[in-house]
């Protein structure tokens, strides 16, 4: 047997030219990069050891090149200012966001993405991430034959807003790296473990609930997919930004305190560092150990004793209890019970424990899945979308759909929000409003976009403004503004407005300067939810008092046009109401306004009357019965 060559030499394609896409979890404290060969995902390691995490580590020395990961992480005892350790709590944040400690120097305003003060000069938190994706490119690189890696997908946590995501895929450009797109942490566990697919060959796929349970060394994120007819999408997410592992260390740390009979403030900073590595310790040893023989010294005080897992599970219950109560919280977002989930997949080192195995099998019946690596099941996961982003895997119709951490409006007259898109919105999305002018005579309007859960624009977020001009000059309420807010699937808000009559557009990206820390948006929905009949009554009487206050300037606008169709007692009247009304417009009463509003009527009313009569003499005068 022989081949048939059908090509010129030099002409044909190159049959084994092979495409990957990677997938990158750039992580708080630890990162990685993974990829599919072979049909399979794996996670790379880097060229000089069997490691596959990288510390999210820069060290900027007074000379040479920045390090990056182990060896920028050996500079952190000696000097910390320089060593720029967890840059992605800073990433599109402003100064005056950034209240946890921290040993950096950072400069820049207030109301922006800070700076660190390095040996080298200012450093942003972008370029500290750049550095880190840049070394996670280079080990696949090293890896994958060349000229071979057509893009990334990166992973961010379910909250990251529009301007975190937006400072990630900077960073990526910085390094060089084509975004092929950003995917929800949770949503690339599920990916990892292979939801998408039926159980058994042939069989056609049922609509299936999956709760991600992500618990890390700093953060607690967790999120509700569910999967219909290769759709997954994101029902729900919540999490707490100030829970985690470090979170059971310091429990641990107390307790041993507490084995010795001192009190806390006797305990220097040191001893209790070295405590606190103990406790660390002993807790990873229970990982694989019933038990572990506890040996610790403070002040020249002495304790042995036993630690087994009965014991951290009682110490680490204050813990296991705020995470069950944001998985409560999320469940009723998604209007789902525990019953309902088909899997509970555990993501995080933290879920390593089986204290919190036990807790949360316990809590959901059901053993939850944790056979991967739960530190790289998210980069497996996204090195899988990207397999099929890039190689267009038709054997994988997977579609991934996020949503909206918080809802998303425009302000209204009064100061009043009016939401487009509501939370746990999936993405990609489009959303249109027509709204109107308030004035006569308004060319003009100023398009104010927020983001929130309560009811007015002061107790939001402000995303951003644009002016659209051009509106033609008529009666008020006669103009009509369409208003679209469009959410890409990486999660990119674009807002547009177009006058319906001319077609005059406007439009803006976007793209603040900082964004909403996790606990940032965890306060704007707890709000929502304590305020929720105090934003109610607060909107009713604001919504009120614009209808007057409309109702006022177009009665004033026909007393202009139209007072001689008025006696001057009448005239007299209905401006002695129309100036109570405007004092009444003062008070905060909302029984006095509407009592007021009541005395005015029959007179607006009348006068009403009288202009529609007037305009359908007009409209009639020098026609007959025989015209009609």
């Amino acid at each position: 047997m022989s081949l048939l060559q059908i090509a010129e030499p030099n002409q044909s394609a190159q049959p084994h030219q092979h495409h990957f896409g990677i997938g990158i979890d750039l992580g708080t404290t630890r990162s990685l990069v993974a990829v599919v060969r072979s049909g399979k995902s794996q996670v790379l390691e880097a060229d000089s050891n069997t490691n596959t995490l990288l510390p999210s580590v820069v060290y900027y020395p007074s000379s040479g090149a920045p390090l990056v990961g182990y060896e920028a992480l050996a500079h952190l005892p000696d000097d910390p200012k320089n060593t720029i350790i967890s840059a992605k709590r800073f990433m599109g944040r402003s100064q005056s966001d950034i209240k946890f400690s921290h040993p950096y120097e950072l400069s820049g305003d207030a109301d922006a993405m800070p700076a660190f003060v390095t040996a080298q000069g200012e450093v942003s938190p972008v370029e500290v991430s750049a550095r880190i994706l840049a070394a996670l490119k280079q080990r696949a690189v090293g890896a994958l034959p060349e000229d071979s890696i057509e893009g990334a997908v990166i992973t961010v946590p379910a909250y990251f807003d529009e301007a975190q995501r937006q400072a990630t895929k900077d960073a990526a450009q910085a390094a060089g790296i084509t975004v092929l797109r950003l995917l929800n942490e949770p949503t690339a566990a599920a990916v990892a473990y292979g939801l998408d697919k039926p159980s058994q060959e042939g069989a056609e796929q049922e609509q299936s609930y999956y709760l991600i349970y992500d618990l890390g060394g700093g953060t607690f994120d967790v999120s509700i997919l569910k999967l219909t007819d290769g759709v997954f999408e994101v029902l729900a997410t919540g999490g707490n930004s100030a829970l985690g592992g470090d979170d059971i260390d310091r429990l641990l740390t107390n307790w041993l305190i507490k084995q010795l009979n001192i009190a806390p403030a006797h305990v220097s900073s040191h001893d209790k560092s070295v405590l606190a590595q103990q406790a660390k310790s002993y807790k990873q040893a229970l990982t694989n150990a019933a038990q572990v023989d506890i040996d610790i010294v403070v002040n020249e005080q002495s304790f042995q004793g036993i630690l087994n897992r009965e014991n951290l599970l009682k110490i680490t219950d204050p813990v296991s209890r705020r995470t069950l109560s944001v998985c409560e919280q999320v469940l009723r977002d998604a209007n789902l019970s525990t019953q309902d989930l088909d899997e509970v997949i555990l993501v995080g080192g933290s879920t390593r424990m089986p204290a919190v195995q036990q807790v949360v099998t316990d809590f959901f019946a059901k053993e939850p899945l944790c056979r991967l690596n739960p530190d790289e099941v998210v980069a497996l996961g996204a090195a899988q979308t990207a397999h099929q982003l890039v190689n267009g895997d038709s054997d994988n119709n997977l579609l991934l759909l996020d949503v909206t951490p918080l809802s998303l409006g425009l302000e209204t007259m009064g100061g009043l929000v009016e939401v487009l898109i509501s939370r746990n919105t999936p993405i990609p999305v489009k959303k249109r409003q027509v709204f109107t002018t308030y004035q006569d005579g308004q060319t003009g309007m100023v398009i104010h976009v927020v983001q929130g859960e309560r009811e007015t624009v002061d107790n939001c977020r402000s995303l951003g403004r644009f002016e659209l001009y051009g509106i033609p000059p008529m009666k008020a309420g006669f103009g009509r503004i369409e208003v679209t807010f469009s959410i890409d699937a990486n999660g990119q808000l674009t807002v547009s407005a177009q006058e319906t009559t001319t077609g005059t557009e406007s439009q803006i990206e976007i793209k603040p300067a900082y964004g909403l820390s996790d606990e940032q948006k965890e306060q704007l929905l707890v709000a929502g939810f304590q305020h929720a009949e105090e934003d109610k009554n607060t909107r009713s009487l604001i919504e009120t008092k614009v209808e007057v206050e409309r109702e006022l300037l177009a009665l004033q606008s026909a007393l202009t046009d139209f007072a001689i169709l008025l006696t001057s007692d009448e005239q007299q009247v209905l401006s002695t109401e129309m100036q109570q009304m405007q004092v009444a417009l003062n008070s905060d009463d909302l029984t006095v306004i509407e009592a007021q509003q009541a005395k005015l009527k029959p007179s607006s009313d009348t006068f009403a009357a009288r202009i529609m009569d007037q305009s359908v003499k007009t409209s009639m005068a020098g026609t007959s019965a025989q015209d009609w």
